[in-house]
């Protein structure tokens, strides 16, 4: 049991330093999400000149804010109704439950693993974006259009955080299920190196 303690602790220390990189990161893609919004209404209604590019970048930060985002919120949050419903249930139940829907989350996520790595790998992935475009020289004489398989990659990123946080999870219930939950610090209370 103290193996699996300290496992828990190890996976906990890791998810709460990569959560916290992807929190910092999604909040520079809101911050630049942002910026190219109020972009396009200054050149749109202020200039009467529409940009092609900005509603694109916008959608592409946005997705990559929340595949980065994801597994915090996933760590921290949990759904009223399901956990008022849990915390009804006998201490047994209550964790064989949880261990449970952890299980069917994981199942969910390996096929979402899959659909996400179709969307980058496969024909859709290598189409380019409309109007995004990336240098592809030093001195910014050669641009190309950015693949679309970046944009889906914050779908394998979310996931894979997903996938993680579910797995720490899962040992926190495999913990408290034998009732050594005590010995475990609350995820509110876990070292978040930063990201609040």
């Amino acid at each position: 049991m103290q193996a699996l303690i300290a496992l828990s602790k190890l996976v906990a220390l890791v998810n709460a330093g990569a959560l916290t990189i992807g929190r910092w990161l999604g909040a520079f893609c809101i911050l630049l999400m942002v910026i190219v919004i109020l972009t396009q209404v200054f050149f749109r209604y202020v200039i009467g000149l529409g940009l092609p590019w900005p509603e694109e970048a916008a959608r592409f930060l946005m997705l990559w804010s929340a595949g980065l985002m994801i597994g915090t919120a996933y760590r921290r949050g949990g759904f009223v109704a399901i956990d008022l419903m849990v915390a009804l249930l006998p201490r047994l139940l209550r964790h064989l439950l949880t261990l449970t829907l952890f299980a069917l989350a994981l199942i969910v996520l390996w096929k979402a693993w899959q659909i996400g790595l179709r969307e980058v790998s496969g024909l859709a992935g290598r189409f380019g974006t409309d109007s995004l475009n990336v240098p592809t020289s030093w001195d910014l004489s050669t641009w190309h259009k950015v693949p679309k398989s970046w944009q889906m990659m914050s779908m394998l990123v979310g996931i894979g955080a997903l996938v993680m946080v579910t797995f720490e999870l899962i040992l926190r219930e495999v913990i408290a299920l034998f009732g050594r939950a005590g010995d475990l610090p609350p995820i509110s209370d876990q070292v978040v190196l930063g990201s609040e």
